[in-house]
């Protein structure tokens, strides 16, 4: 039997993008379905996946009642995965940040790995659009947090992954501590940590066209600790 695969897209003022974005998922394979988790979105966003939902069945929507972070978004898609048997889980941005284009790439890898994670710096920088202060923020916390943690990974991160069901079952969902772009590390430090296998693969990461980044300071003070209380957690048996 084919894997179900489930891409799991956060949304919160993504009209314009969703649309365009959901069938080029859908376009990849057939196994591909999307789930939209939106966060009461004020420009329509919601009734917008209602709308798409109700026309075509490989896509489903998940409301929640306010703006409350890119990680609880999700840790609440990953639980409505599990809870209807989805093999493979995927992460993704609404914004064509990430190219669907790379997704048969990701169902090709996860064959051989538990985590496959799209990487914007496994083969030299693969980043369009960026103000070169940003790109340096962005390799200078790839470098903490490998430091620190040890994770062995060259963009921790990144946001583009594939989960076999396996690892998030592994994981305890309601202890994930993250909420910003530190979810990221922790999620895969807590995968590793567990011993299964992760693999990475180049993507070419593009800026957000429409709409604005979700970047601000509270998410990389987050980021900031986050790292050291994972190493911490790891050396007592925490994780």
């Amino acid at each position: 039997m084919a894997d179900r695969a489930l891409v799991v897209i956060p949304t919160y003022n993504e009209r314009v993008n969703l649309p365009l974005i959901v069938p080029q998922i859908l376009h990849q394979d057939p196994r591909f379905e999307v789930l939209i988790v939106d966060d009461n979105s004020p420009d329509g966003t919601g009734r917008l996946a209602d709308e798409m939902a109700a026309a075509e069945c490989r896509i489903h929507v998940l409301h929640r009642p306010e703006k409350a972070g890119l990680g609880k978004a999700y840790l609440a898609g990953f639980a409505w995965a599990l809870e209807r048997g989805y093999d493979l889980v995927f992460e993704m941005d609404a914004d064509f940040s990430h190219d669907p284009k790379f997704l048969p790439e990701f169902l090709g890898a996860i064959q051989q790995a538990d985590l496959v994670i799209g990487s914007r710096y496994h083969s030299g920088v693969n980043v369009i659009n960026w103000p070169i202060a940003r790109l340096l923020l962005s390799v200078g916390a790839n470098e903490y947090a490998r430091r620190v943690t040890g994770l062995p990974l060259t963009d921790s991160t990144g946001g583009f992954k594939c989960f076999r069901r396996r690892v998030l079952e592994s994981i305890e969902l309601d202890r994930v501590r993250s909420n910003g772009y530190s979810f990221q590390i922790e999620m895969s430090f807590r995968a590793w940590k567990k011993g299964f296998r992760l693999v990475e693969i180049p993507i070419i990461f593009t800026d957000r066209v429409e709409g604005q980044s979700k970047m601000n300071k509270r998410i990389v003070r987050e980021a900031i600790w986050m790292v050291w209380w994972l190493r911490l957690q790891s050396l007592m048996g925490g994780l």
